[in-house]
């Protein structure tokens, strides 16, 4: 008769495997300092604050957006879209925005399951989070998650590259993150450049225990090296890194565990990875959820965040302006807490038409489809739930910030303000706390 392990048992070989592709005794070669970010052009004196929906499919479920800035100013998105999350049939979807007319085109398929087999010569069994950054030679890089197995936390990275700012992109390949089963790596945080040319991308994993890294991925596309930032059993995921000068960096991590209180964690470096410091966890509040944020020139840190102990449905932009020890709220972007106390689908409908309304002027013509494709993504046989989750932040090199973020799992929602707003917008809350 054909023996087998014990379940225990291969669930142990199965840690120690994991654990030695990412273990490393000593010492990481040394890190070339962080790029410093390119010299902005005079920011408009004029505050500008605009809402949109990205997306523009009705009657299916997306998340994980993210943006980058393309050379000739206008800002592409990213998300994945489907009829639910982790279902066979989805994709990831890309549109544009063009500054000049404050108008998103149409999204479009960048790549699908389907392709993503054919290249990988792999079994893919559903796509997810993508996040693109640009390389030292000007090229994009998309980074997106691909599960094979199980769940999330059977999932590996895809990478491909785009010459034409987005346009079309290469065919996939497998981002090799460790030399023993490759699983268990999933992306979120936007990725930024060391002096050297190569990239620094966040990462976490999920896999057994729960902790945040950053990978150096060379214009190849290969791993160069990984830095772990918190030890594992830690319950961090999604790092997003803050660069503040050459050498000097501070990490914010959604926490995923159970000891209180649940707080976003922190770690910082002042070698350029080289060592970082102990966890810590800081005031932001964190329901197990997603954050997003940008070190300003001055050195002020923004960050956007669910700052809530429970739920999504809430959404705050906040600022620290002691590198990130305290923090104070600068607007409320989306506050539907006070629905709660309800929770029936003719209240989630009376409030999701003012809502669409307010997100993007543009719905009003097809105000019942908006509607009714967002009660099919939050209604169920019970109750409604708002959600305000995953933002994306990014400030371009003219000074304005785009802030893209899952919206109810229906659309993709799309800030832009700019440097004035929010020093307008600084006094006022500050004349507020005063009288």
């Amino acid at each position: 008769m054909k023996r087998t392990l014990p379940r225990s048992v291969m669930l142990a070989f199965i840690a120690i495997v994991f654990g030695l592709a990412f273990y490393r005794a000593s010492g990481f070669p040394k890190a070339s300092p962080f790029q410093k970010p390119a010299a902005l052009v005079v920011p408009s004196a004029i505050p500008r604050f605009e809402s949109h929906f990205a997306s523009s499919k009705l009657f299916t479920q997306v998340h994980a957006s993210s943006t980058i800035e393309l050379k000739d100013g206008r800002i592409r998105a990213f998300w994945y879209s489907g009829s639910h999350e982790a279902a066979r049939d989805v994709s990831i979807h890309s549109a544009v925005f063009d500054p000049a007319k404050a108008q998103w085109s149409s999204e479009e398929v960048v790549v699908t399951r389907e392709q993503t087999q054919q290249a990988l010569h792999r079994y893919i069994a559903y796509v997810g989070n993508p996040v693109v950054g640009r390389e030292s030679d000007g090229i994009l890089r998309m980074f997106y998650v691909t599960v094979s197995i199980g769940g999330w936390a059977g999932s590996a990275i895809a990478t491909m590259v785009s010459r034409d700012e987005g346009a079309t992109w290469s065919e996939p390949q497998r981002l090799v993150t460790s030399p023993f089963i490759n699983i268990s790596t999933l992306v979120k945080g936007e990725p930024f450049l060391y002096s050297d040319g190569t990239m620094g991308l966040p990462v976490y994993h999920e896999f057994i225990s729960k902790f945040g890294e950053i990978l150096r991925v060379d214009n190849r596309g290969s791993v160069l090296d990984l830095q772990r930032l918190v030890a594992g059993g830690q319950g961090t995921l999604q790092p997003v890194i803050f660069i503040q000068n050459s050498q000097t960096a501070k990490v914010l991590m959604r926490y995923s565990g159970l000891a209180e209180p649940h707080r976003v964690v922190t770690v910082t470096t002042q070698d350029a990875g080289q060592h970082w410091s102990q966890p810590d966890k800081s005031s932001l509040l964190s329901p197990d959820a997603a954050l997003a944020g940008v070190a300003l020139p001055d050195g002020r840190l923004l960050a956007v965040l669910n700052n809530i102990e429970q739920g999504r449905d809430a959404l705050s932009l906040m600022i620290s302006a002691d590198g990130g020890n305290t923090w104070r709220e600068v607007k409320r972007l989306e506050d539907q807490l006070a629905f709660r106390t309800h929770g029936d689908e003719a209240h989630f409908i009376k409030n999701t038409q003012t809502l669409v309304q307010q997100s993007d002027t543009a719905t009003t013509q097809h105000l019942a489809e908006y509607v009714e494709s967002a009660k099919r993504s939050a209604c169920g046989k019970v109750s409604c739930v708002f959600e305000f989750s995953y933002p994306y932040l990014i400030r371009t090199h003219g000074g304005d910030f785009h802030l893209v973020y899952t919206w109810n799992r229906t659309f993709i929602k799309h800030l832009w303000f700019n440097q004035a707003w929010l020093n307008q917008h600084l006094e006022k809350s500050a004349h507020d706390v005063l009288h």
